[in-house]
C-alpha cells in the first residue's frame, strides 16, 4: 500500500507555526547572545585612548589625580560620565594610572600626601603608592590601566 506523503491542513499550520516561531526565537536570540559575549572578545586594541592631561602636571613620586569627561553611547542614549585616574611616575617617562575606585565596593579612594597612601574613608581600606592593599576590606589592588604619552598628553585606555 502506497503511503500519502501529502501534508494536510493541520500538519502545514502546525510547521508553519514551529517555522514562524524559530525564526522569532532566532531574531531575539542572536542579539542577546552578542550583547552578553561581546565585551569578553573584544580585543583591547578596539577599545578608545582617553587623554587626561600633560605630564608637566604629574608631580614625581606622587599620585596626580586626573579628571575628564567623556560622552558615552549605549543604543540612543548619550551619557556624559566623569573619568578620574591617578597617574604616578617616579622619572618623568614612565606612567601608570590606577583607578581611583575601592575594589572593595566602589567607594572613590582619596591620596594622603603626608602618609603615602590611597585611603577610602568607607571602610577604612588603605592602598600603597603602587595600589596594592595595605590593610581593610578590598579582594584586590587598585585596577590599572594602559598608558601613553603621545606630543606630552597623557592617555589612558578605554575605562
Amino acid at each position: 500500500m502506497p503511503q500519502d506523503n501529502s501534508l494536510d491542513r493541520k500538519g502545514f499550520f502546525g510547521a508553519a507555526t514551529w517555522a514562524i516561531g524559530g525564526l522569532i526565537g532566532l531574531g531575539m536570540g542572536i542579539p542577546a547572545i552578542s550583547y552578553i559575549i561581546g565585551p569578553a572578545v573584544q580585543k583591547s586594541e578596539d577599545r578608545e585612548w582617553i587623554r587626561l592631561g600633560s605630564t608637566s602636571k604629574v608631580e614625581l613620586g606622587n599620585p596626580t589625580l586626573f579628571k575628564t569627561t567623556i560622552k558615552r553611547q549605549t543604543g540612543w542614549i548619550v551619557n556624559d560620565e566623569e573619568i578620574s585616574a591617578y597617574i604616578l611616575t617616579e622619572d618623568g617617562r614612565d606612567f601608570i594610572a590606577f583607578s581611583n575606585i575601592c575594589t572593595h565596593l566602589g567607594c572613590k579612594v582619596r591620596w594622603i600626601n603626608d602618609e603615602s597612601q590611597f585611603f577610602c574613608p568607607c571602610h577604612t581600606a588603605i592602598f600603597d603608592k603602587d595600589g596594592k592593599v595595605v590593610s581593610g576590606p578590598p579582594p584586590r589592588p587598585l585596577d590599572q590601566y594602559q598608558v601613553k604619552v603621545e606630543d606630552g598628553q597623557i592617555y589612558i585606555q578605554g575605562v
